[in-house]
């Protein structure tokens, strides 16, 4: 028990217009109507009143998507693209400086695959025919050419082995920076026709890049780590190996027999160049959970070495994306679903349901069924319920904000800056109160990295507003001064939640 002498510093003043002891452990504190009139010009005037400042001062490095030249950008890397964009905004609202970059496999076997079939079709290493391709459809048929070459390596043993020197070429091309030689002019055509793709979806979706880390770059600068650590990558039985077993992990080869780099090495490779670039504070990398033990050993290899690139690392992971039904995909069999699908499928019941192709409605409605989600676990999307203006999606809050915003427009008067008379109403009230919620909502998301706690809120956030809407009326009613603030206010929160989305606003229905 506490006497009231002990709970006398929680007293009525400007900011509490009640305090009340509710039962044990509990007190009721009431704000103040002057603190929530306060508070609002302090939210219209201070753009950055949401900014949680975790990051202040610090040079983040931040890696996703990670496409493979030679191969399709399928639904997953549509959906890393979105959590990775939405992340790293949310570290730049906490005062980061974010450096946003990308790492694919240019060199390796399934380039090798994809190179053996479009020599095969183009009838011996031909560059001039690649000219003869469309550019419509350089896509698709280098995908194609790798998945046959992959069926051709697990099916014709004669094939494997001419696949097997193809790799060797590929990186002697890449070593010698071989330009001019028919095979290597075929191998950078191909490869400069993926990354124009890769860069044509990006700009589609509206996420951007600083920098790719093509493997081929990489490769070099481990396998020369390698070599230079040998204390830390040991040789076993022809290969070079990092043995994970004294630190509770498992071993990994970094060099074949052949004395080729594996993705180990690539990885490595990566890491210690993106440091050397930036001497980053912070280091992230979003992938599939399926490689959670690979990058552990990764990063505990570096640890030995470069302690520092390798403990400012933090690997986040998340599940697969899948569409209702759960068809499992594959793109070395073909089947997998394209990220310009999901597009497609979206505009599809876009079209249907609402009779529009509105861009910014359908990226909308997939990022924010994308993001709304916890990362970690696997995500089903379902393009139809995506749409929907009625449930929680992008589109609801789309039109919840573009409401809001037609209010403003039919306002003749301005807006009044001294409310400190006035006396909130339950519905004006509870609005301002959720409202005052945005930067612990902010604080919360940023420190977690998690844009699911963004969603949560608006979708909360524009419930309030609803009701708030359908209960006071604002247009030439003696309360329009105060209710007019709030909406501006409601407004500039929900377009700056929907800006950390990477969701685009709506300005009118």
């Amino acid at each position: 028990y506490y006497p009231e002498s002990q709970t006398a510093e929680l007293r009525p003043n400007d900011m509490f217009a009640s305090v009340e002891i509710a039962g044990a452990g509990f007190i009721n504190l009431r704000l103040a109507d002057s603190y929530l009139a306060r508070e609002l010009d302090k939210m219209l005037a201070d753009k950055n009143y949401a900014r949680p400042n975790i990051y202040q001062n610090q040079v983040v490095v931040s890696e996703f998507s990670d496409p493979n030249p030679f191969k399709v950008l399928h639904m997953g890397h549509f959906y890393t693209s979105v959590v990775g964009d939405a992340i790293s905004n949310l570290i730049e609202l906490a005062g980061g400086e974010v450096h946003r970059v990308n790492f694919g496999g240019d060199a390796g076997l399934h380039v090798a695959k994809a190179m053996w079939a479009i020599v095969k079709n183009l009838g011996g290493e031909n560059p001039e025919k690649l000219s003869g391709i469309p550019k419509s459809q350089r896509t698709d048929w280098i995908s194609q050419r790798y998945v046959e070459g992959n069926s051709a390596y697990s099916d014709d043993d004669a094939a494997k082995l001419e696949i097997i020197e193809i790799n060797k070429r590929i990186y002697k091309v890449i070593s010698e920076k071989d330009q001019k030689s028919p095979f290597a002019r075929v191998y950078w055509t191909c490869r400069q026709w993926s990354y124009d793709y890769f860069d044509d979806f990006y700009a589609s979706i509206g996420v951007k890049f600083e920098k790719y880390y093509p493997e081929s770059q990489t490769a070099e600068l481990g396998l020369k780590t390698v070599r230079q650590h040998p204390e830390v990558y040991t040789e076993s039985h022809g290969a070079i190996i990092f043995n994970g077993q004294p630190y509770g992990l498992h071993t990994r080869v970094f060099v074949n027999s052949e004395g080729l780099p594996t993705y180990e090495t690539k990885d490595m490779g990566c890491t210690l160049q993106k440091y050397a670039d930036y001497h980053y504070d912070k280091h992230i990398i979003i992938t599939a959970n399926d490689i959670i033990e690979y990058m552990k050993v990764v990063l505990k290899s570096i640890e030995q070495f470069a302690p520092q690139a390798a403990l400012t690392t933090e690997h986040y992971t998340h599940g697969l994306l899948k569409l209702p039904g759960g068809v499992k995909q594959s793109s070395r069999l073909g089947n997998a679903v394209k990220a310009v699908d999901i597009l497609e499928m979206t505009a599809a019941a876009q079209e249907k349901q609402h009779g529009n192709h509105d861009q910014r409605l359908i990226l909308g409605a997939i990022k924010y069924a994308f993001l709304k989600n916890r990362l970690g676990p696997d995500v089903v999307f379902d393009p139809e319920t995506s749409v929907s203006l009625q449930g929680n999606s992008g589109p609801y809050l789309q039109y919840a904000g573009a409401r809001a915003k037609s209010i403003l427009r039919k306002a003749s008067a301005p807006l009044k800056t001294d409310l400190a008379d006035w006396q909130f109403d339950q519905f004006e009230r509870t609005l301002a109160l959720k409202l005052f919620q945005f930067p612990a909502a902010a604080h919360q998301a940023a420190a977690e990295l998690a844009p699911h706690q963004i969603c949560n809120y608006l979708y909360e956030l524009a419930g309030v507003f609803n009701r708030f809407y359908e209960n006071s009326p604002v247009i030439n009613h003696p309360r329009q001064a105060l209710r007019l603030k709030l909406i501006q206010v409601y407004t500039q929160i929900l377009d700056q939640g929907l800006g950390i989305l990477g969701i685009e606003k709506v300005e009118k229905v």
